[in-house]
């Protein structure tokens, strides 16, 4: 069945602004969709790409245009040591080699074709391993890795010594990266040499360099977790496709897992009213 959906904002808005708001699709899938002729407003083919939909208008995706955002691709991959997840420099393996029929962890997916372009949705460096998409759903990287993204990254982390409670501290608080401060972090102790960390941001090697400000080498960096997606018993090396169920588990506003620490609240004898 088509989706459709009545406009019922205040003031006109460009489809694919609209769209993308709604979780459709990306503003560049949009405007596609416009261009193939599979838009529709009150029955109507759209043709324009900078159509507005007026207040009360009703929105029609075809049959065929929903098709064509199926096709969009997404895969898990269980990172190892030594693949980098973006574009690779001369000598370096990206992760899309991963993407082969023996590592494939499912009872049946297309395998990604080689014209198949599947961009990281967040970093993973050559030396840290665990969690990492490949995808070319415009909608879901941004939900991902966009500027407004709020889905937490879990991490767990071995260093070259047990970290002091005041390295713990200025990990949770207070730390600049390139002149910007970073968003506090949760940073729990898991082990003698181990720490936990969740980060609701994802700078260039963001955890490394954390890490190096407070005194602490980085021995061993895999990510578990990001958002509502566990790596779960994916084995290091495989790969399989991302399940709709767990797009749309992405894809919406929801509390953090239960196993998430929590940052202590101050106490309110410490607040001035």
């Amino acid at each position: 069945m088509a989706w459709s959906k009545r406009y019922d904002g205040p003031e006109p808005q460009r489809i694919n602004k609209w769209l993308a708001q709604q979780g459709v699709c990306s503003r560049r899938d949009a405007e596609d969709l416009i261009a193939r002729g599979l838009i529709l407003i009150n029955g109507e083919t759209v043709s324009d790409l900078g159509r507005k939909i007026a207040p009360g208008e009703t929105l029609t995706l075809r049959d065929a245009g929903e098709d064509v955002l199926k096709s969009a691709m997404t895969v898990i991959v269980h990172k190892p040591v030594g693949y980098v997840s973006a574009q690779p420099e001369k000598g370096q393996i990206p992760a899309a080699r991963l993407l082969t029929k023996d590592n494939l962890f499912a009872a049946q997916a297309d395998i990604p074709a080689r014209d198949h372009a599947l961009a990281p949705l967040g970093r993973l460096d050559q030396d840290s391993r665990g969690l990492l998409l490949l995808s070319d759903d415009g909608v879901l990287a941004k939900t991902v890795i966009g500027p407004e993204s709020a889905l937490e990254k879990d991490y767990r982390v071995r260093v070259d010594a047990p970290p002091s409670d005041a390295q713990i501290a200025q990990l949770r608080h207070g730390l600049s990266l390139d002149g910007r401060v970073l968003k506090p972090a949760i940073v729990t102790r898991l082990g003698r040499n181990a720490l936990r960390f969740i980060l609701r941001e994802g700078r260039n090697r963001q955890i490394r360099r954390m890490c190096a400000l407070v005194g602490l080498d980085v021995l061993d960096l895999f990510r578990t977790r990001i958002g509502p997606l566990d790596l779960g018993d994916l084995p290091e090396g495989r790969w399989r496709p991302l399940t709709p169920e767990e797009r749309a588990a992405l894809l919406t506003p929801s509390a953090p897992p239960r196993n998430s620490p929590r940052p202590a609240r101050k106490s309110s004898r410490n607040r001035r009213g």
